[in-house]
């Protein structure tokens, strides 16, 4: 069996599938490097597979020993990884995380506030000495303001709390995403900025444990439609697993229908990406640009024509595969409803 992504033939893998040749007859199994850390991205258009991909790679941390997985899930296609599936655990958690996650610069970015006025102002302040988001509403009655800002102020917060991700406690409320089942967390309910929000919180926890050396662990976060959290207050959090998060061993693995919309930093600290058929133009020359040194032919002339193939370039023995992704052992959660599955009988 291939092993992608590494040099060297011992150590945890997971199968990913098998080498499709050029007439579309099965090869030899592939399997994908789990014993040390990785970036990778999972691109293609709506419907190629990347979302399938992205589960399967879920299964197979799930059955790993040693390993800390996590799914942020904003389309709530990942839940059906806890229904059933062989030797695959996982839960699905709503995020509760802790307002101090997030800095007082963050707290007025997703509240859209300016920090240098008015109620912008008190929540920066609120933000650097309250643990939660009541100490930070007490913070702001308080406050020696006019009424107006602290109104303004309030009501922001109000707005926060209504989005139901910011702990009581100051705490994670009981998720724990050091466990060797796979948390989804599920942010499907939510709108952008407390996507953000949670998942910022979740990235940093994540890193900082490794970090205090508080897990033994490797943890693997694995961000579904990324585009939607680069560009917003997740981003820094999504840099710092980027940059320096292999130092400490956590990996990320992002998946977007648009790898356009994400930052040139995402696909250069890449070294495994996966490309399944893409259609847009703009997508197309944006990994073409990208192309390394070593794959000869460009990513246009290995695009992938059905679902579920996909093209793998692997940095770290540079090498170019084409791989059927096998089938997954838990449902897809990723289908589209019809009319006429109403009329079925």
């Amino acid at each position: 069996m291939r092993v992608i992504g590494r040099e060297a033939s011992d150590g945890p893998r997971g199968r990913l599938g098998w080498y499709r040749a050029r007439d579309g007859s099965p090869g030899e199994n592939v399997a994908v490097d789990l014993d040390g850390p990785h970036v990778g991205t999972i691109v293609g258009k709506r419907g190629s597979g990347k979302s399938y991909t992205m589960g399967v790679l879920a299964e197979e941390l799930a059955r790993t020993d040693g390993i800390a997985p996590v799914v942020a899930d904003p389309m709530g296609v990942f839940g059906t990884l806890a229904e059933r599936g062989r030797d695959v655990r996982a839960r699905v958690v709503d995020p509760q995380v802790p307002a101090s996650a997030l800095d007082p610069g963050a707290w007025c970015r997703l509240l859209d506030l300016d920090p240098a006025e008015g109620a912008g102002t008190l929540v920066w302040q609120a933000a650097e000495l309250a643990e939660t988001l009541d100490g930070m509403h007490s913070f702001v009655t308080d406050a020696e303001a006019t009424e107006t800002n602290r109104r303004a102020a309030a009501n922001h917060l109000r707005l926060a709390d209504s989005w139901g991700v910011f702990g009581a406690n100051g705490d994670d409320e009981g998720m724990d995403l050091t466990g060797d089942a796979v948390t989804v967390l599920d942010l499907s309910g939510l709108g952008r900025a407390p996507m953000n929000a949670a998942l910022s919180a979740v990235a940093r926890a994540l890193y900082d444990a490794r970090v205090a050396g508080s897990t033994d662990r490797l943890p693997w976060l694995l961000v579904d439609e990324a585009h939607a959290f680069f560009g917003g207050i997740a981003e820094p959090a999504l840099r710092t697993l980027l940059t320096r998060g292999r130092q400490p061993g956590v990996s990320l693995v992002t998946a977007t229908q648009r790898p356009s919309a994400l930052p040139d930093v995402a696909i250069s600290q890449t070294d495994l990406l996966v490309v399944h058929r893409l259609a847009s133009r703009a997508d197309r020359e944006a990994l073409a640009a990208t192309r390394p040194a070593y794959m000869s032919e460009t990513l246009a002339e290995r695009m992938p024509t059905d679902p579920g193939e996909a093209v793998v370039i692997d940095d770290a023995t540079e090498s170019v595969h084409t791989v059927q992704i096998r089938e997954r052992d838990t449902p897809h959660g990723g289908g589209s409803p019809a009319v006429s599955d109403g009329f079925r009988r």
